[in-house]
């Protein structure tokens, strides 16, 4: 009859204790203006297409903006409301549209 023996693992030295250098973002406020020049329906596109609202909260924060002058229309980190910005603002220049977005930290 032949024997088996339990396999031993050797002593290992094992990390305990993981440290995450990975840190949350700082966020920012995307905030468009109101203007006497840019359509309603322009707007609601923008907010679509560009900052991925559904078709009724663009609505929703278009009327904000048109009411209150402004609305904040996404909180992104840095890096990405700047992208957005400039995405919205490239296509307004297109349409001839004076939109104004601006970023403010959250």
């Amino acid at each position: 009859m032949t024997q088996i023996k339990p396999q031993t693992i050797p002593d290992t030295d094992v990390i305990s204790q993981t440290q995450s250098d990975w840190q949350m973002p700082d966020l920012y406020a995307v905030i468009m203006h109101n203007d006497d020049y840019t359509t309603m329906d322009f707007v609601v596109f923008l907010l679509n297409a560009v900052f991925d609202k559904p078709i009724e909260q663009a609505y929703q924060l278009m009327m904000q903006i048109h009411q209150t002058g402004r609305a904040v229309v996404a909180i992104l980190p840095y890096e990405i409301a700047e992208m957005k910005v400039d995405e919205a603002t490239s296509l307004a220049e297109q349409e001839q549209f004076p939109l104004f977005i601006s970023i403010e930290q959250a």
